[in-house]
């Protein structure tokens, strides 16, 4: 009996779902005051009072009854935005996802146990592929912690997608089809597929009723490497994900009709519990510099990625690692969570395997050898001829800034993450002498399958502080004065958007409540405003935090003229990736990143200042 109540009172990962409270619908007078004062910064007077106007008639004419629809189908729905968000954000995208959409980064192992070196590739791979499988063991028996704010159950619901996952293209949306069950939801896939030199491979990690050691897996990683490198590549097709998501659906059908055993091997490799890359570049890495990697996770060798896979493991032939994941079913909160737990098992076993050497005899893994033809050979060709254009436009830079990290902004009472989005505006507007429109990625995990809400950054207090440090005539005491409200206000609006208050995805949804009536688009959408404030996707700044552990993310920017910054905060240090496109004359990622480290030590300058 004893026995049984301390297994009942254990927590199980998913068991607070049924009883995660719905996201709300915030009241619509609450939402445009708040966009309102968003779009300030961009607008002259005349253009402000225009849509003042504008929005005073939206609230008071069709606002009013596009609401009353929204309330009703939040009646109907646990999470009224999570299927519009899922489509909208990712499913009906058209644009090659593999460098827009997918977010990747490079694991911290380089800063320990695993500096870069040549011929570890292998031995390494299936250490943290060990550590992986145990992750999915966790999972699948709901062992993972359930994430709490304080005492209140997050959602949980993005770790389930994050094995045995993938994209489907199709012709008008994609979709997302997802295998993985827990073990007291019945059988879920276990086997892993492996991408080298153009070639896939599949086979199963569980033997005689348990996973493979490090040394078995090892074994079959050693089979794999050494048939591609003796052999000829193979077609890649592999980098047919990474077109244009109509071209793909097209190809991919073709590739079916050509033999339905393509669809079969199709199935194995989106069923496959993540996919591993065996890639043979060997990026430059340190723990001041992560550049060079972070690009080739980014935008490396198309046949070794399965762009539609939510986990990309890559292992480069210096034995440095990465991921790359789609976005559509999980945020990058859950890769960073998996990152930590193997980084940490890496630490605990100092880098080494501690397990039995003894191998069994285990299969060898199997080749999948599509039936391909001209055409398919002609897709693929089409399909990395487009990549490696985008991939070569595209500049990203993943620097460490050392002179000091959270602990001293919180010793100065700063909020951390608030301190680096008012560094970037600031670094911004001093770079391009303009407010600069800015998304930032709130949580709203307190709610049944929450995601994201955005927070924009870019207020009128934080544009007025900006415009103080660029005004030799405010005194230290001014510009203090004006950075802490620009920190309190946006500490309000982070606060705000995860519990559900915030203004962005209630606009999506009474614009699609439009759509789906078949209403006239709202004046309020179609008001230049709107989109200069980055309403619509239009945020010349996207940016994240990626959280306070030792894993770093990057991204695309949203627009052509953007930038996507990513970072991650450490006692000592604040690790920043930011990425631009070349061919933009406005926007260069190594400049903006060296006016943020700027910043922080002008930021820092003015807390010395004596209060009044």
């Amino acid at each position: 009996m004893e026995n049984q109540l301390a297994k009942s009172t254990e927590e199980r990962t998913f068991q607070y779902q049924d009883t995660l409270p719905s996201l709300p619908v915030p009241s619509l007078e609450e939402s445009l005051k708040k966009y309102l004062e968003s779009v300030k910064p961009f607008a002259n007077e005349e253009e402000y009072k225009n849509t003042e106007a504008i929005v005073r008639k939206f609230q008071n004419g069709i606002g009013e009854k596009l609401q009353q629809k929204l309330l009703q189908r939040a009646k109907g729905k646990r999470n009224w935005l999570e299927e519009w968000w899922l489509n909208v954000a990712y499913l009906d995208v058209r644009i090659p996802s593999q460098l827009n959409v997918n977010f990747g980064g490079p694991t911290s192992q380089i800063e320990h146990y695993w500096p870069p070196k040549e011929g570890t590739q292998l031995e390494r791979g299936s250490i943290s592929l060990w550590h992986n499988l145990n992750y999915w063991q966790l999972l699948r028996k709901e062992k993972l912690a359930v994430e709490k704010i304080g005492n209140i159950p997050l959602d949980m619901n993005q770790f389930r997608m994050l094995f045995s996952t993938c994209k489907i293209p199709g012709i008008t949306r994609d979709s997302i089809i997802n295998y993985f069950r827990t073990e007291s939801e019945g059988h879920s896939p276990s086997h892993l597929a492996v991408l080298c030199r153009g070639r896939v491979f599949v086979f199963d990690v569980m033997h005689e009723g348990y996973v493979m050691t490090a040394p078995e897996i090892q074994r079959q990683l050693t089979y794999i490497q050494k048939k591609c490198h003796s052999e000829p590549d193979g077609p890649g097709v592999a980098a047919l994900t990474t077109e244009e998501r109509t071209r793909w659906a097209k190809a991919r059908e073709y590739l079916i009709s050509l033999n339905p055993e393509n669809l079969t091997m199709l199935e194995k490799i989106q069923s496959s519990l993540l996919v591993f890359c065996l890639d043979d570049d060997s990026p430059h890495a340190t723990p001041e510099d992560y550049s060079q990697v972070s690009a080739k996770i980014l935008n490396g060798d198309p046949t070794v990625r399965w762009g539609d896979k939510s986990y990309n493991l890559i292992c480069f032939s210096n034995g440095v690692f990465g991921s790359n994941c789609d976005h559509a079913p999980f945020d990058a909160m859950v890769m960073v969570k998996i990152c930590y737990y193997i980084d940490e098992q890496i630490i605990k076993n100092e880098g080494r395997w501690k397990g039995s050497e003894k191998v069994r005899d285990i299969p060898v893994p199997e080749e999948l050898v599509f039936t391909v033809d001209e055409k398919v050979l002609n897709d693929i060709s089409q399909a990395k001829a487009q990549y490696f254009k985008q991939a070569s436009d595209l500049q990203l830079v993943v620097y460490a800034f050392t002179s000091f990290g959270k602990k001293l902004t919180k010793k100065k009472q700063l909020h951390p993450d608030t301190f680096i989005q008012l560094a970037l505006q600031l670094a911004y507007y001093r770079l391009h002498g303009r407010p600069g429109c800015c998304y930032e990625t709130a949580m709203t995990r307190l709610f049944y399958h929450g995601r994201t809400e955005t927070v924009r950054p870019c207020t009128v207090e934080a544009v007025s502080w900006c415009q103080s440090m660029q005004n030799p005539s405010t005194s230290l005491l001014e510009r203090q004065h004006m950075m802490l409200e620009a920190f309190a206000k946006h500490n309000k609006m982070m606060k705000d958007c995860s519990t559900g208050k915030g203004f962005d995805r209630h606009l999506l949804g009474l614009s699609l409540i439009a759509k789906e009536e078949g209403l006239p688009v709202p004046e309020l959408f179609t008001d230049p405003l709107f989109s200069r404030s980055g309403g619509g996707g239009n945020f010349v700044l996207s940016t994240s935090l990626v959280g306070y552990l030792r894993v770093q993310g990057v991204m695309a920017p949203m627009v052509h003229n953007g930038y996507g910054f990513f970072y991650h905060i450490r006692d000592d240090r604040f690790v920043v990736s930011c990425s631009a496109w070349k061919s933009c004359p406005e926007t260069d990622a190594e400049k903006l990143v060296q006016q943020v480290f700027h910043a922080f030590h002008d930021m820092m300058h003015l807390m010395e200042t004596p209060h009044l």
